[in-house]
Formats: C-alpha cells, structure tokens, sequence
C-alpha cells in the first residue's frame, strides 16, 4: 500500500524535474528583465497581428536579423521588409521562451526557444518551433533589438 508522503514525494520530485527542464536564469536589474520579457510579448503580438512596421520599430536603427539559410538582414526597413514577405501565410500564434537573459550595462542577451503556428495560403495550418538569441542594445534609452538570431527545430518542445 503506497502511503500519501510517497505520492506528495513523487509529486515533489516531478515538479522539480518540470522545473529544472524550463529554468530560468535571469541576472539584471528586475524592472530591466521585465521590460525586455514585455518587449519579447508584445513582439509577437505585433507579428500574429501582422504590424511589421510596428515590429520592426522594435530593433535599433542598425538592426539584424539572422535567419536560418538566408544572408543577414540590416536596418529597419529591410527588416521591415522582410517580415512583411511573408504574403499569403497568416501567423496565428507566436510565443518566445526566454531561458536565459542577461543585462550588461546598456546591452544584454536573452536566448531561448520560439514555437507558432502558421495558416498557409493553401488553407492548411504548420506548426514550427526553433531556438533563438537576442542581444539587445539600448537606443535613446529604450532596449531594441540589435542582433536577432533563430534556426528552426525537427524535434517538438517540451510543453
């Protein structure tokens, strides 16, 4: 007969197995990871609302973005741009995970993982999921985004 400590144990020891796989390592000043965490939010609010001129105001005027299998992206309007190449595919849901976030001074990195969903102009709904890093700069004393790199993931994350 099992008794309830062992099950309020095993329920323990898996809470703290959930939590150790999504750990967060966060070291800055509280208020400053919190506006990058809201940032990184309403990012993809932006992007599943199609906003990109919005969205690309959120990285600094000499901005990056580096995808996967493509050459690097410079400045606002060619990030811009590139956002808004995505013609005929609808964003239906975006959500970044940051694992790890880092303040230095009037520059910090975050990485992690991104996960979505995508209506496809033939009708038809794709899931994706990838890891991403962003180092982000303060520019006229608001944090954007300098240097935004992801690549995509085969093996779906853990939920």
């Amino acid at each position: 007969m099992t008794s309830i400590r062992t099950y309020i144990m095993l329920g323990v020891f898996g809470f703290l197995l959930t939590t150790a796989t999504f750990a967060q390592n966060y070291a800055g000043a509280p208020k400053e990871i919190a506006k990058l965490l809201d940032i990184s939010a309403k990012f993809s609010e932006l992007y599943v609302a199609g906003e990109y001129k919005a969205l690309a105001d959120y990285y600094t005027l000499d901005g990056k973005l580096i995808p996967e299998r493509i050459d690097i992206i410079e400045g606002r309007k060619a990030i811009e741009e590139r956002w808004a190449s995505q013609k005929g595919r609808k964003i239906l849901m975006h959500k970044m995970t940051a694992t790890e976030i880092k303040i230095l001074d009037d520059h910090a990195y975050d990485y992690g993982y991104y996960k979505g969903k995508t209506l496809q102009a033939n009708g038809e709904t794709s899931s994706w999921q990838g890891k991403y890093v962003i180092i982000w700069k303060k520019e006229a004393g608001d944090w954007k985004i300098y240097l935004d790199i992801w690549n995509s993931l085969n093996e779906p994350l853990p939920e």
